[in-house]
């Protein structure tokens, strides 16, 4: 019986076309600003939250790039694998993480997916149970800054797979 393993490098899994536009390099003063931005929304908030909340948004935005990085980000700072990959059906995982990261991860998909709707009052008095209003601002920031970032790798095509922990993030 023949063993398969489905291991393989990043580039044996990077995708053939290239990226539609490389905006970083044509727009470098948007992109610094934007790191600049990224840089400051992170104060204050749980880093292992911070990269949930980014992945959770760079699920719903269908981001490969920013999934590919902030999944990367999150495992080299010690999050578990088994709590990334429930990410994506937390609703029926939600004894994998604590009441303040639900909180966080359901404000985070009502600020992402405004086409359901405005961000309904019982979800942000949730976040605003776990939050002080400080941090709260700064994960609110942190949410819409993903957002941004996921805009431009969705709309640039940007290709995930060769981003290693420690490289310029976002």
């Amino acid at each position: 019986m023949t063993t398969h393993t489905h291991h393989r490098t990043p580039a044996a899994n990077a995708p053939e076309h290239p990226a539609r536009l490389q905006w970083a390099q044509l727009a470098p003063d948007v992109y610094k600003a934007m790191v600049r931005l990224d840089t400051a929304c992170r104060k204050g908030l749980d880093p292992t939250l911070l990269e949930l909340v980014k992945i959770r948004a760079s699920q719903l935005n269908r981001c490969a790039l920013c999934l590919d990085m902030h999944s990367k980000d999150a495992l080299a700072a010690g999050e578990s694998v088994e709590r990334i990959i429930q990410l994506s059906a937390w609703e029926e995982s939600q004894h994998f993480y604590t009441e303040k990261e639900v909180a966080a991860i359901r404000l985070t998909e009502a600020v992402t997916v405004l086409t359901d709707g405005f961000v309904p009052d019982e979800v942000y008095a949730k976040a605003a149970e776990h939050f002080e209003e400080g941090e709260l601002a700064q994960l609110i920031a942190a949410i819409t800054v993903i957002n941004a970032w996921n805009r431009f790798g969705v709309t640039a095509r940007l290709a995930p797979g060769h981003y290693t922990p420690g490289d310029i993030k976002h």
